[in-house]
């Protein structure tokens, strides 16, 4: 079983957009999928057409010790399972930041997950801050896919998560988190700059960059507004196909990463 914090403290970059759909693709293929919505805004849930669950997000866990396995719901979606989030979670930067072990609450909340083989797969998608709840799903998570939109500031965005990453390096909370993956978000084929900051990117990232490149479309903009993941709104169109796309290239990447169960 593998974490991963879908991180990038800059907004509007495709984060939720990617935490849902990548999550969605990847439950297709027979892969259970836990998906935590980290972000008091609770966009994640309300993707997953869940935004009437109150009271079930994971801050009695964080702060109460209620057991995790208690907050988990399933979507409508086989092998797609989601932890809500609600505005109590805003209240919990607050809460956990008065706590000795403040960075490392949610390591230890998420750590009954590491001995099962409940889910395969378990994604955070954080708040778009430099605040408690993201340095935590950094220090809980194996690994960082990062999302980055295919503007000018790019890379000022990503150089700023590459310092916090040192930090909870450096604090001992997780020595071993990095950023293992780089998408590169919203991208306008009719545009040199798109190109250019792909370019760019991938000279300074290399193989840490997917191939999969996911373009702007109004589908993936529309499909969340329905409840639904671009994989059910528009099934067929290049969103979808580039969601699945990545997803392949996910599972290509993370060769341990496969079905616990037949």
């Amino acid at each position: 079983m593998k974490i991963v914090a879908i991180a990038n403290q800059k907004g509007g970059v495709g984060k939720t957009t990617t935490a849902v759909n990548l999550g969605v693709a990847l439950a297709e293929k027979n892969l259970r999928i836990l998906l935590i919505d980290l972000d008091p805004q609770a966009n994640a849930t309300s993707a997953l057409g869940m935004q009437e669950v109150e009271g079930e997000s994971i801050y009695e866990s964080l702060i109460g010790g209620v057991p995790i396995i208690t907050k988990i719901l399933p979507t409508r979606l086989d092998n797609m399972f989601l932890i809500p989030a609600d505005l109590d979670l805003a209240g919990a930067e607050v809460e956990i930041a008065r706590m000795p072990d403040h960075l490392t609450r949610l390591a230890v909340t998420l750590s009954a997950f590491r001995s099962d083989e409940t889910f395969d797969l378990v994604l955070l998608d954080c708040p778009p801050s430099l605040g408690i709840l993201m340095t935590n799903a950094l220090a809980a998570a194996d690994e960082i896919l990062t999302p980055i939109q295919c503007e000018y500031f790019a890379l000022e965005g990503l150089v700023k998560i590459v310092r916090v990453v040192e930090q909870v390096r450096g604090s001992g909370a997780n020595d071993r988190i990095q950023i293992a993956g780089i998408v590169m978000t919203m991208f306008d084929s009719r545009t040199n700059l798109s190109e250019q900051v792909v370019s760019e990117v991938r000279q300074h990232f290399g193989e840490r960059v997917y191939k999969t490149v996911i373009p702007r479309t109004v589908r993936l903009s529309e499909a969340p507004s329905f409840g639904k993941s671009i994989l059910e709104y528009d099934s067929s169109g290049v969103g979808a196909m580039a969601y699945r796309a990545l997803a392949r290239e996910f599972i290509r990447r993370h060769g341990s990463l496969a079905p616990v169960r037949a």
